[in-house]
């Protein structure tokens, strides 16, 4: 598909800008880009103008020197579509996306019509998993980011999937790869140092839909689901580890144009 470039903020921020209609922002994962989506983005744009776009040092976005919190993520986005005329759209968030998503919802809740969490949680990282994000910064940073990015690709996958999936891990791989040094440890910084943000699941009065994998090893279902309201719904994708879009795509889409059809 082809990309788009625009300025926004201080940066080159890549997109795919396709279809017609009611706007939708989908957000990728960590060291992923707007490629995840391409499976799904010809069927949502049968319906909708859809927004795929690439965070800084991830796919074809630049950055600039310093690193970008979560925070700073949202305000480049929300620069991306005051530069595009979208004064709403509908935004789904995928896993670091997500994170960004709720952010955005909390700082520029004018700008959304309904957010997503895809395979996403509303709680701030562990003790644990914040000297996880440490660990793998200074890995990427001594080592470079092939080893990491091919054993972090495997884990994204249900492992009854792994096989059936095989090229489908290897296109994660080759995206990943396309991320740069310094946009990985920018992002696990940006991760690790993310607040909680289930305040923002209880306080929303807009529509908000939370999907989780079935078999995700990397944000099980009890941590997508930490907030019960009558204006959010749960959807719980079969079969599927942390990358719906790859392993169950007709379902993904099913799931959100369901929810985009209630708004």
């Amino acid at each position: 598909m082809d990309s788009k470039n625009e300025r926004a903020r201080d940066i080159e921020m890549s997109f795919i800008d396709k279809g017609k209609g009611n706007p939708i922002v989908l957000i990728h994962g960590f060291a992923g880009s707007k490629d995840y989506w391409e499976k799904i983005i010809p069927q949502l744009a049968s319906e909708h103008r859809v927004i795929a776009l690439d965070l800084p040092g991830h796919g074809e976005s630049g950055m600039r020197k310093d690193r970008y919190s979560i925070e700073d993520m949202a305000s480049t986005i929300k620069d991306l579509l005051e530069q595009l005329g979208l004064d709403q759209v509908t935004m789904f968030g995928h896993s670091l996306g997500g994170y960004i998503t709720l952010a955005f919802a909390e700082l520029y809740p004018q700008y959304l019509k309904g957010f997503s969490l895809v395979h996403s949680t509303a709680n701030p990282d562990s003790e644990d998993a914040k000297e996880a994000r440490e660990i793998n910064a200074k890995k990427v940073q001594e080592d470079g980011t092939e080893q990491f990015i091919e054993g972090l690709s495997r884990k994204l996958f249900s492992p009854e999937n792994i096989e059936a999936n095989s090229s489908e891990i290897e296109e994660t791989v080759k995206i990943g790869m396309n991320t740069t040094v310094e946009g990985l440890v920018s992002a696990l910084m940006a991760m690790k140092n993310r607040p909680d943000r289930n305040h923002v699941l209880e306080d929303s009065e807009l529509p908000v839909l939370l999907v989780a994998g079935e078999k995700d090893q990397i944000i099980p279902a009890e941590k997508t689901f930490t907030v019960s309201r009558q204006n959010i719904g749960e959807k719980v994708i079969q079969n599927a580890g942390h990358m719906s879009m790859y392993e169950q795509p007709e379902e993904l889409v099913k799931v959100m144009k369901d929810f985009l059809a209630k708004i």
